[in-house]
């Protein structure tokens, strides 16, 4: 049994649009690895892997980070999230 919890089944709220928009940006998992590390935000690209298939959760800063270097709000990754609750 894992210890760390989940919503609605899910590791993350975030990974279809993490992929979505680093698709947009034909960023691949090392650039954008590499460009949170200039941030000192260490994800290696198999958590990058992981985030977008559901199997890791994301920290705070690790989100802050993510939409900083895609160039988009917090917000914009959290837009299914918002949605299940305004149901």
């Amino acid at each position: 049994m894992s210890l760390i919890a989940k919503f609605d089944g899910n590791m993350n709220v975030i990974s279809k649009l993490l992929k979505e928009y680093r698709m947009k940006e034909n960023m691949s998992y090392e650039t954008l690895s590499a460009k949170l590390e200039l941030m000192g935000i260490s994800i290696h690209k198999q958590s990058l892997y992981d985030i977008e298939n559901n199997k890791r959760t994301v920290k705070d800063y690790e989100l802050f980070g993510l939409a900083y270097v895609l160039g988009i709000d917090v917000n914009d990754l959290l837009v299914d999230m918002k949605k299940n609750f305004e149901k």
